[in-house]
């Protein structure tokens, strides 16, 4: 497993590297903290421990929809939030190498040690985020993000998703979960409150009413008609869209090839 940052810039103990902008200078002053909006749940090791058993998160599906989109031993695959790293270790046995990122420690420490553990070599794990990742080499073939970009209020997942843009290849694929809202503004008490009802009662299996309510009140998931112009306005044709319960979605998306209007 590498623990370079990928753009030779050094990391501290923790793995954390200083961020830099698009320009190759230092982070804007505007420029939200990351860390700072990782979600405090994130950064608490003891859930993070049980953070597998609780999300319930099977790969397959991902992995399947990505291998038709051409997944191959020759792709590059990078993973932006990457938590744990269900998703991550189970790509890497599938393509040629795995950048898996994210900006919260213990889930760094849980993935580098999920990947020792597992004798891969051809994963890079960065501490860093979404508006802080900083790409060297040649574009990545799929970008994959799960439940992570929700952290970020619009007008920063817009930044996000550029960002992605830039260094996805053309003709590369984006394939993106997340609590997105696909119902319309006057339906959110009913929708909002059915969701909640059905939540789980044990907090070791999944997500109570209490923690669902959480995220709605202090989060920043965002409406599919939002979301949907978000993709459009950073250059991104959607394949593939469908919801669960109209709290959740999973997009397939793809960056145009060179010469394609």
């Amino acid at each position: 497993m590498s623990l370079t940052a990928g753009d030779g810039a050094a990391l501290d103990s923790s793995g954390w590297r200083p961020s830099r902008g698009r320009d190759n200078q230092a982070v804007r002053a505007w420029y939200p903290d990351e860390l700072a909006l990782a979600g405090r749940e994130h950064l608490d090791a003891g859930y993070v421990a049980s953070y597998d058993r609780k999300s319930g998160y099977d790969p397959s599906e991902d992995t399947e929809i990505l291998v038709r989109a051409g997944l191959s031993k020759n792709s590059t695959v990078l993973d932006l939030g990457a938590g744990t790293g269900a998703f991550a270790l189970a790509a890497a046995k599938l393509c040629r190498r795995v950048i898996a990122v994210d900006v919260s420690s213990p889930m760094v420490a849980a993935l580098r040690q999920r990947t020792l553990e597992s004798d891969l070599s051809n994963v890079t794990v960065i501490r860093t985020g979404f508006l802080s990742y900083e790409h060297s080499g040649d574009p990545v073939d799929f970008i994959f993000t799960r439940n992570a970009l929700h952290q970020l209020p619009d007008f920063w997942k817009a930044i996000a998703l550029m960002k992605m843009v830039e260094v996805l290849r053309p003709g590369g694929t984006l394939r993106l979960r997340d609590l997105i809202f696909d119902f319309d503004p006057h339906e959110s008490d009913e929708s909002i409150e059915t969701w909640i009802a059905d939540a789980a009662s044990d907090p070791s299996v999944g997500y109570t009413p209490a923690e669902l309510a959480e995220h709605v009140r202090i989060e920043f998931s965002t409406f599919s008609w939002l979301f949907d112009a978000l993709l459009a306005k950073a250059g991104l044709e959607v394949r593939q869209r469908n919801f669960v319960r109209h709290v959740y979605g999973a997009y397939t998306c793809r960056k145009p090839a060179e010469g394609c209007p």
